[in-house]
């Protein structure tokens, strides 16, 4: 089943990892805004942002604009230290209030805003409210020493407000944190620790034999990487296994064949040399007789040894291969007239079709007369007389195409698939003196990958056996 998270798929592990990381980063962010609305929540008493010795005194000048000192508020003014000030338009002092205790009796513009800033590092607090009289009064100024009126903050502990003790907030908020640090342990070894377990199943089916397996990943690139590896490796490997196997069957019937094709004609000339020793046979033209069939064995023996020898030279790691670009026409003719003699001995028609121009391909001299050879032979050999062969090159873009066709009996097309395998004939008559060792295509197929071309069977209308051979150019 495809993980329902595809984001993820073809996504490098780096990025999917440093996602993660914000991720956590985030939670982990709101758990902190989470413990502290809870503690602001918990809380159950109010800092004091300031604190004054009377609750009661009031140090706004406004508040006294009705008294001017006649009454209860100027009384516990006047008792804190403080005093008021009257002073006309002019700003000049005209009347106090209580005990003054600096020598000021008239202020500027500049003087009095600088007071009312109430800075921390002056002597007095200010406060000024106008008043509205006949009197001369036009203003009330408030001032009372600094150290009466502070402004400060509460430094005690924050828990002394709590209502839990300190323990118990940091056991909740370290649970909280380990319980986020599992959680997310647990999300980033589970997007490594998947694939890794499929990729481990993968190679234990594959130890154990079965290597048509095959994973499908749904990861981050790396993790695809390594699946899509898995995959061709396990493709080589059962590839490589089925040609083993191949290889080996192949090896088996290529024996039992081997040993069939030499126990025939080596019994047979057992069986006429043994009647010619123990003199059985009296007749000068009977032991002449005798002796041919001892030589045409003989000669198959040696026929079919040396085909197997140069199958097993061309899958030698040793064989040495001399591909060059050479002219391919007159080559072609040289071995042609080769095997003309035969050609003629057999009454068979031969025509050959080669461009006047020069053509180019190539290949190794010595295998591409071989293969040429070995055709020619299986078409004289299983073919009746007056057989017609035509050979012809045909030069192509990238290849030049050599066909090699008779109008002879043909192949059956049940032996189609396996006519170029070891010990198949045409005729299947693996006893008639006639029949070849069974090796020539499969050296001629051989010859021809060697050189990397390609070697095919075809059929056409009035030619039943076309050999078409495609060598590079």
């Amino acid at each position: 089943m495809k993980h329902p998270w595809k984001s993820r798929d073809n996504r490098p592990l780096q990025t999917s990892l440093t996602i993660d990381f914000l991720l956590f980063n985030c939670m982990l962010l709101m758990l902190v805004l989470v413990v502290y609305l809870f503690i602001q929540k918990d809380i159950t008493h109010v800092i004091m942002d300031r604190m004054i010795p009377d609750p009661d005194l009031s140090v706004e000048a406004g508040d006294y604009r009705h008294e001017l000192g006649q009454g209860p508020e100027s009384d516990r003014l006047l008792q804190s230290g403080g005093w008021l000030e009257l002073l006309n338009s002019g700003k000049q002092v005209i009347r106090v209030i209580g005990d003054k205790q600096d020598q000021t009796m008239g202020y500027d513009e500049n003087s009095l805003f600088k007071g009312l800033e109430n800075r921390s590092d002056q002597p007095y607090y200010y406060s000024i409210s106008q008043v509205d009289s006949n009197s001369g009064v036009a203003w009330l100024l408030l001032k009372i020493p600094r150290d009466v009126v502070s402004v400060s903050i509460n430094n005690e502990m924050l828990f002394a407000y709590l209502n839990h003790s300190v323990f118990f907030y940091v056991f909740v908020v370290s649970g909280m944190i380990l319980m986020l640090i599992f959680v997310y342990s647990y999300w980033v070894s589970r997007r490594i620790k998947k694939p890794l377990r499929v990729l481990n199943l993968g190679m234990n089916r594959m130890m154990e034999g079965h290597y048509n397996t095959r994973i499908a990943l749904y990861a981050e690139t790396e993790f695809l990487r390594i699946g899509n590896s898995f995959n061709y490796m396990a493709d080589v490997i059962e590839r490589t296994t089925e040609e083993k196997r191949q290889a080996e069957k192949s090896k088996q019937r290529l024996m039992v064949d081997l040993s069939h094709d030499l126990k025939t004609p080596i019994t047979s000339i057992q069986g006429y040399a043994q009647a010619l020793i123990e003199g059985r046979v009296t007749d000068p033209e009977r032991q002449t007789k005798y002796l041919n069939y001892i030589y045409t064995k003989s000669v198959q023996v040696t026929k079919l040894i040396q085909h197997m020898l140069d199958l097993l030279k061309l899958d030698s790691p040793d064989f040495i291969l001399r591909v060059e670009r050479l002219e391919l026409g007159d080559q072609l003719r040289e071995i042609i007239a080769d095997t003309y003699g035969e050609i003629e001995q057999k009454e068979f028609e031969l025509q050959l079709q080669v461009p006047e121009e020069e053509v180019y391909a190539r290949y190794d001299p010595e295998l591409f007369a071989s293969v040429i050879n070995n055709l020619i032979s299986n078409a004289l050999a299983y073919n009746p007389e007056g057989t017609r062969i035509r050979v012809t090159v045909i030069p192509e873009d990238t290849d030049v195409r050599i066909e090699i066709a008779d109008n002879g009996i043909g192949i059956p097309k049940e032996l189609w698939s396996t006519i170029f395998d070891p010990f198949v004939r045409g005729d299947e008559a693996r006893t008639t003196a006639s029949g070849g060792t069974g090796l020539g295509l499969s050296i001629a197929k051989k010859n021809v990958e060697k050189m990397g071309g390609s070697l095919m069977l075809e059929s056409r209308e009035g030619e039943p056996t076309v050999f078409i051979i495609r060598i590079p150019r």
